[in-house]
């Protein structure tokens, strides 16, 4: 069985996709947040294995929930138009998917932090 992921992402048809995405390789995303105060929500409450954070919430970083994310040692994977540039760098070694991206790509993210292939 998959891992359960949280996305947070402000564009709905991008949010879609990486659902998409996600159902594809075998993993259930158990919510998406859309605003920051939802996505801190989420984080704080909501059970889960892994995260997708698009690091722009319309005009808002999501850094906090990382932080949320890290404080309960969740692992996390941020999407971004801006690549590692975009990224904060106290985020430095966390994976980054460099959006447009593909599904091997943010495929290779999760397994990486949850060493699973829902698929095997």
């Amino acid at each position: 069985m998959g891992s359960r992921v949280l996305v947070v992402e402000d564009e709905m048809t991008i949010a879609l996709l990486i659902e998409d995405m996600l159902v594809e390789m075998g993993h259930v995303v158990v919510d998406l947040a859309m605003r920051l105060p939802q996505a801190e929500e989420l984080a704080r409450k909501a059970e889960f294995d892994v995260a997708v954070l698009d690091v722009n919430l319309d005009g808002r970083r999501s850094f906090p929930v990382a932080d949320i994310l890290r404080e309960r040692g969740i692992p996390f994977v941020f999407a971004t138009g801006y690549g590692a540039s975009g990224v904060d760098p106290t985020y430095a070694h966390s994976p980054i998917v460099t959006k447009p991206f593909v599904i091997d790509e943010l495929k290779t993210a999760i397994e990486g932090l949850v060493g699973v292939d829902p698929g095997r």
